[in-house]
C-alpha cells in the first residue's frame, strides 16, 4: 500500500485539537505549525482523514518540499518532481493556492503561473505529449512558502472539510462548523452533560455536540474530491472508510442539548440544519432571548458564539447583550461557560473576569475564547455521602 505524508490545515489556535485527533485515528504526526498538521498514513488514511476529522480545513498529500528564493530555483525544482505519479495524462491540473510569508517569493500569481509551466514542462517529457487536454479528472493544488522553505500539496478534499453538507440555512455571522467542533473539544463537556447555546444562530455548535454525542464523522454525507483519483487511491478505501463511520455511531440513550436564540426564523433555520444533519431529535431548540437564561439543573456548559457587533449603531444593543448574558451566568452559578467573540471588552461586560483566554482565528478575525470553568459535579461516592449524612 503506497504511503502518504498529509498535511491538514487548520484554524489557527486549534492545532492541538486536530493533533489530537489525528493520533487518536492511530496515525504519526510528524510536525505541527501554526495552521497546520503534518502526519503520516496510507491510502486509506486519505479517505479517513477526509471523512473523520472534525477540526481540519483540508486533507492535503505532500508532493515535495524545497529551498527557494529565485523563480528560476522555484521553475527548476518544481519541474524534478516526478508529477507522472500523481497526475494521469488527461487530468486537470493547476495550482489552486499559493501564500507567501516571510519570503523572497512572495506574489500568489507569479507563483502559480511559473509552477503550472514547471509542471507542463516536466510532464511533457514523460508522456510525450506537446498539448495537455486536462479533460478528466481536477488535481488541484496549494503552494505554502515560509521562509524560502516552498511546500506543495495536492488537495484531496475539494470544498473544505467544514462544509459537512448540512448547514443550507445560514444565519448572520455564523461560526465555520470545523471551529464550533475545536471548541467544543477544547471545554471538558461530553454527552452526559448538559450543553446550552443562548445564541444559537444557524445552530452550528449544538449541531456539532450532537453528531459528537453520537460519533457520528462529520464527512460521512460529503464528498471528496480524491474519490475519482483511481490512480492514487482505489474506490475500496473510501468505502472501507465509509464503513467504519457508519459502524461507529453510538446513538446515545439521552442528551440534553438546548439551543436559544431570540429570533424565532433563526432558530427554525437551526432546527432545519438539525434535520439535514440527522441529529434534530438530539436537540431542543426554543425561541427565548438571553435575558431568560436559566435551567433548574446544576453543572451545565454553555458553549456560545455571542453577536462581535462590528457596525457601530448595533455597540449599545452588544453591551446589553453581555450584561445579559454574565446576569446569566451569575444565576447559573454552578455551571461553566466557553464564549467565542471578537468583542475584547466582553468580560467587562460580562462582570467576570475568565480564569483562560485563548486567541483563535475565526478566518481572518482575530477572537477571544473567554473559558469560565464551574465546580465539577459530585462524585457517586460523595454525593452517597450526602446522602449518608442527611439520615
Amino acid at each position: 500500500m503506497r504511503k502518504f505524508e498529509m498535511i491538514v490545515p487548520c484554524h489557527f489556535g486549534t492545532e492541538a485539537m486536530l493533533k489530537k485527533e489525528i493520533i487518536n485515528l492511530g496515525y504519526k504526526v510528524s510536525q505541527v505549525e501554526d495552521g497546520r498538521v503534518t502526519f503520516f498514513g496510507d491510502e486509506e488514511g486519505v479517505a479517513r482523514a477526509n471523512i473523520f476529522l472534525r477540526t481540519g480545513e483540508r486533507v492535503l498529500i505532500k508532493v515535495a518540499s524545497f529551498f527557494a528564493t529565485t523563480y528560476e530555483q522555484l521553475f527548476d525544482q518544481t519541474k524534478e518532481i516526478p508529477w507522472e505519479s500523481y497526475i494521469p495524462q488527461d487530468g486537470k491540473f493547476w495550482v489552486a493556492k499559493a501564500a507567501s510569508i516571510k519570503s523572497k517569493l512572495f506574489s500568489p500569481s507569479d507563483i502559480q503561473s511559473i509552477m503550472k509551466k514547471a509542471m507542463v514542462e516536466s510532464m511533457k517529457k514523460v508522456y510525450g505529449i506537446s498539448w495537455f487536454q486536462e479533460d478528466k479528472e481536477s488535481y488541484p493544488l496549494r503552494v505554502f512558502i515560509k521562509n524560502d522553505m516552498v511546500t506543495i500539496g495536492l488537495d484531496t478534499t475539494g470544498e473544505s472539510l467544514h462544509k459537512r453538507g448540512y448547514r443550507k440555512l445560514v444565519s448572520k455571522a455564523p461560526i465555520a462548523e470545523n471551529l464550533a467542533a475545536a471548541l467544543l473539544m477544547l471545554t471538558p463537556w461530553n454527552r452526559d452533560r448538559i450543553l446550552v447555546d443562548p445564541f444559537c444562530g444557524s445552530g452550528t455548535i449544538p449541531i456539532e455536540a450532537a453528531l459528537m454525542s453520537a460519533n457520528i464523522a462529520p464527512g460521512m454525507n460529503r464528498s471528496f474530491r480524491a474519490i475519482t483519483w483511481t490512480n492514487l487511491i482505489g474506490e475500496l478505501h473510501w468505502k472501507r472508510a465509509l464503513d467504519e463511520a457508519k459502524e461507529r455511531i453510538v446513538w446515545p440513550d439521552k442528551t440534553d442539548i438546548q439551543a436559544f436564540d431570540s429570533d424565532y426564523n433563526v432558530v427554525k433555520a437551526a432546527r432545519e440544519n438539525a434535520k439535514l444533519a440527522g441529529v434534530d431529535k438530539l436537540i431542543h431548540f426554543q425561541q427565548r432571548p438571553i435575558r431568560e437564561l436559566n435551567h433548574p439543573k446544576k453543572y451545565g456548559f454553555i458553549v456560545t458564539n455571542p453577536p462581535y457587533g462590528e457596525r457601530l449603531e448595533e455597540k449599545q444593543e452588544l453591551l446589553g447583550l453581555y450584561k445579559e448574558l454574565g446576569e446569566g451566568l451569575r444565576r447559573l452559578d454552578s455551571w461553566s461557560a466557553y464564549i467565542i467573540t471578537a468583542f475584547d471588552e466582553a468580560e467587562k461586560y460580562i462582570g467576570k473576569k475568565a480564569v483562560k483566554n485563548r486567541k483563535i482565528y475565526n478566518g481572518m478575525i482575530k477572537t477571544y475564547f473567554y473559558q469560565f470553568p464551574g465546580p465539577k459535579p459530585p462524585t457517586k461516592r460523595e454525593r452517597h455521602g450526602q446522602k449518608d449524612e442527611k439520615k
